[in-house]
Parts: C-alpha cells; sequence; structure tokens
C-alpha cells in the first residue's frame, strides 16, 4: 500500500483541521516513540474504549511520521463524508464474511510489504469490560503477524474517554483532559514461529499481544490489572453494537 499524493495531501489536511482540535481538547503526554519500528514494516496494535481513540492513536503516529492505516469496518466508508476521506487515506476496510476478512488482511499484507504500519484494535472492537481493561480479543492481529513476521506493537492510550465516553452522544470538553499514550516493546511471538497456524496457536499468540498491552495499559493507569481477561462469550455479551448488554443472542 505504497502512499500516494492524493493520500498524503489527504492526510496532510485531515492533521490541518483534527490536530489544533486535538490539542485544544486534551493537553497529551506521549512515550516510547522511539520503540516504533523505522526499517520495517509492522503492526500496531492498541486498546479500544471509546469511538475517538483511531484519532488519538492516528495523531501520535502521523506526529511521529507514521502514516496511520487501521483496518476499519466496512460499514464506516458509506457514510458521506467520512467513506470519502477513509478512501482518500488508504484506510482498509474490514467486512464480517470470510471473503472480506481475508481481502483485509491481504491489503494489511501489502502495506506491512510496502514498510508501513497497520493499526489493528486486537479486542476487534469497544472493550466490554466494565472498568474499560482490554477484553478477550480477535485474532486478526496474531494471524497477520505469525503470516508476515512483521512485528506488533502495543500502544497503549488512556484519557480520551473522558472527553467521549464510550457510545456517548456527545463531548465533554470542561475542564480540559489529559490524554496519555505509551507505546511498548515489540511482542515477543518467536515461540510461534513455523508452527502451524492454527486456532490454537492464534489464540496464544493473540493472548501474548493483549497481555503486552494490558500491562501498558495498567502502567498508564497506575493500577494492576485484573487477573482475569474480560470475556463477553462468557458473560453472555454481544461483541458489536451498542446494546452489549443484553444476552448474545437477544435481537438489536
Amino acid at each position: 500500500m505504497t502512499e500516494t499524493v492524493k493520500s498524503r495531501a489527504t492526510f496532510a489536511v485531515l492533521a490541518a483541521i483534527l490536530r489544533p482540535l486535538m490539542n485544544a481538547m486534551m493537553s497529551k503526554e506521549w512515550k516510547g516513540a522511539e520503540l516504533l519500528p523505522r526499517d520495517t514494516g509492522f503492526i500496531v496494535c492498541p486498546n479500544h474504549v471509546t469511538e475517538i481513540d483511531p484519532v488519538v492513536i492516528g495523531h501520535f503516529l502521523y506526529n511521529n511520521k507514521v502514516m496511520p492505516h487501521f483496518l476499519a469496518k466496512a460499514s464506516l466508508f458509506k457514510v458521506p463524508v467520512l467513506g470519502a476521506a477513509l478512501r482518500a487515506t488508504l484506510q482498509v476496510p474490514v467486512e464480517r464474511t470470510t471473503a472480506g476478512a481475508n481481502r483485509s488482511l491481504e491489503t494489511a499484507r501489502q502495506a506491512i510489504s510496502d514498510g508501513g504500519g497497520i493499526i489493528i484494535y486486537p479486542e476487534g472492537t469497544l472493550t466490554r469490560d466494565p472498568d474499560m481493561w482490554p477484553m478477550k480479543g480477535r485474532t486478526g492481529a496474531a494471524r497477520l503477524a505469525l503470516q508476515t513476521g512483521a512485528p506488533v506493537v502495543p500502544i497503549a492510550h488512556w484519557g480520551a474517554h473522558q472527553v467521549f465516553p464510550r457510545y456517548a452522544k456527545r463531548l465533554y470538553l470542561f475542564p480540559r483532559k489529559h490524554s496519555r499514550v505509551l507505546v511498548g516493546q515489540p511482542v515477543d511471538l518467536t515461540e510461534f514461529e513455523g508452527k502451524p497456524i492454527t486456532r490454537t496457536t492464534l489464540d496464544a499468540a493473540t493472548g501474548r499481544i493483549l497481555d503486552s498491552l494490558t500491562m501498558l495499559v495498567g502502567e498508564l493507569r497506575g493500577e494492576t490489572p485484573p487477573a482475569e481477561r474480560w470475556d463477553p462469550a462468557a458473560k453472555k455479551q454481544k461483541r458489536t453494537g451498542r446494546n452489549f448488554e443484553s444476552p448474545a443472542g437477544d435481537a438489536q
């Protein structure tokens, strides 16, 4: 996914608009940017607590000269204005069908081979954990890492949810909030190299990624993460939709 003149120009326009707004809404404290790979393509795995997370992570990466490319819900590409911006900046649509998911991963592989960064939320959606710790994840990031050998870089952030709480309908701008971002060391997945990419392997690698991410979140929060990761299926919650407290089988 080589950057085009159009994508770079669109990023520049969006940055000119969004960076001043983000700086006005939140003071920022960024640590660990030196850990971002500069000589190879890589996978970024952030935690996911509110809908404005991608702007926070995108702001951080763009300021550190990494063009942010997200795996985003295909439905977002149909939203007026937003969809055009996503397409212009070469974001990757994710469909829920098997064929669609495979196409998304192929596009992500191309981005990595071109030396870029691809952002995948390992939880797959906003966390369902009541205390907003990273929950049990999806295997897409692990699969891509094992298929490509690309390093996985966990990036934790905390504070944006105070500006826009999960599934809120308005921003909370006053008093001005504080956003923190912390980059971790690439996740060690060497024990899975060369093994068949089975469900067991993917689950274990995903757990390793989320362990690293959760420890970073705990460091930012100054708290000890829970001993057991929240599992929506075990709690009979939906993984998608706003009404996630309803039993998994209920209609939205």
